[in-house]
């Protein structure tokens, strides 16, 4: 990866996706990129945006309300490269309007979802020769996962889902098999191809409050 942002950096890509987020859903117009003399926000980088909506009156209780992006350029991804500050504006956009999983977000939801934006470095391919040994070449909370599978099977797991799930790191890798649409003990079978991959995470700590790196 090209050199870590700063939290300054972070902190403005994190506000840039929720403003293009609140913009669109509310006036229904497309933010402009920002000027920026940073260097590192106009690179092509895989970045994903991940939406956590709060549940009942629990300050700390958090559910995925999104989660889309794009992989950094490379032999894996499927997407023209563009720059980081397009890239988060596109996944912001997708991940608020547009996975599958769950409908659109609504504008009286803003004021309960907290903005998450991971900058990924380039995945390298696990080659391993015991897969069963896979899980002691993964580190929870550093690494994130991609598991290829038959045809266009594919999983992404980011480096935060494992510790946020209380998993091991074999239990990540049954997870992001599953993620594919595989069985989870896909990854023992040679045939399925196994990346890893790191991201700086940048998170509000509160709607639409201070910004941080998530560090594990």
């Amino acid at each position: 990866m090209s050199r870590l942002l700063t939290l300054e950096e972070g902190v403005m890509l994190t506000k840039f996706a929720r403003q293009t987020i609140e913009t669109y859903i509310r006036n229904k117009q497309q933010l402009d990129i920002p000027t920026t003399n940073s260097e590192s926000l106009h690179e092509n980088r895989g970045v994903f945006v991940t939406l956590k909506k709060r549940q009942g009156e629990e300050a700390d209780k958090w559910m995925l309300r999104g989660c889309i992006g794009r992989l950094p350029p490379g032999p894996i991804s499927r997407a023209e490269p563009v720059p980081l500050l397009e890239a988060t504006r596109q996944a912001a956009l997708s991940s608020a309007l547009d996975d599958p999983r769950f409908p659109p977000v609504q504008e009286e939801e803003l004021e309960l979802i907290l903005v998450e934006v991971s900058v990924l470095t380039v995945p390298e391919e696990l080659e391993v020769q015991d897969r069963k040994k896979l899980a002691k070449h993964i580190t929870v909370g550093k690494d994130g996962l991609i598991i290829e599978g038959r045809g266009w099977h594919r999983g992404l797991l980011l480096p935060q889902v494992a510790p946020e799930q209380g998993w091991n790191a074999e239990q990540f890798l049954q997870g992001c098999c599953q993620k594919a649409g595989l069985p989870p003990d896909s990854y023992l079978k040679s045939e399925v191809r196994i990346y890893k991959f790191q991201a700086q995470i940048f998170s509000e700590t509160s709607v639409n409050g201070e910004i941080i790196e998530r560090i594990f």
